[in-house]
């Protein structure tokens, strides 16, 4: 993989375009988030977590983002928090579930999260957490770092880019689909809590799933 090469920006976009698409921690939170509470709660959601990206960005460019590659306990650490937080999060929209009565509306299924800003923050957070992210930065970003046409301030604000791009395209599409799956569900406080019981039990299986196969010995 060679970062001089004409066409390195098309590839690392593609290389993202395909780490994104990936179903993972991030993508099953905007999903929760949209079904939850709504379109704008899921692209609350992908900002937040196109706020992360940006932060994953500037750590990796100082450098701190390495020291995890020297320390893997490190690595299994951040892992088994962001399963964790991502799990309590699934089981707290399940548990919601059963907590309304029929006759509360659906959008009150996360009442720990009354506010806007807690969707965003969380959004910035579970980021932060992803595992994934971090694997992604660490064995890809930095190829297409150093490049003898632009600086690495330059470079690393057009890779940004790229990886803003990406979860803006493939997120949004994500919240638009989820907010799409609600309303054919309708509005019957039935089928809402059935929709909140899938989606916090999708949130808890992919916690676990992303701790099994991303753990370090």
């Amino acid at each position: 993989m060679d970062a001089t090469t004409p066409h390195s920006l098309w590839l690392f976009f593609l290389l993202t375009f395909g780490v994104i698409l990936l179903p993972g921690l991030d993508m099953a939170y905007v999903a929760g988030s949209a079904l939850t509470r709504g379109l704008r709660g899921g692209l609350l959601a992908v900002a937040g977590i196109m706020a992360g990206g940006l932060v994953h960005v500037l750590v990796n460019v100082t450098g701190l983002a390495a020291l995890m590659l020297m320390w893997p306990g490190a690595f299994n650490a951040l892992l088994v928090a962001g399963a964790a937080y991502m799990a309590w999060i699934g089981w707290g929209i399940a548990a919601s579930a059963f907590a309304r009565s029929a006759a509360e509306p659906a959008s009150s299924s996360l009442p720990a999260e009354p506010q806007r800003g807690g969707v965003f923050a969380r959004g910035v957070l579970n980021c932060l957490l992803n595992p994934k992210a971090y694997a992604f930065m660490l064995a890809v970003f930095p190829a297409f770092l150093q490049t003898p046409e632009r600086s690495m301030s330059q470079q690393a604000l057009l890779l940004s880019a790229s990886i803003a791009g990406n979860q803006l395209m493939i997120y949004g599409g994500v919240a638009l689909l989820a907010t799409g799956a609600q309303r054919w569900a309708g509005p019957g406080a039935g089928a809402q809590r059935g929709l909140s019981l899938v989606v916090g039990a999708t949130l808890i299986i992919a916690a676990a799933l992303t701790l099994w196969g991303a753990w370090r010995p």
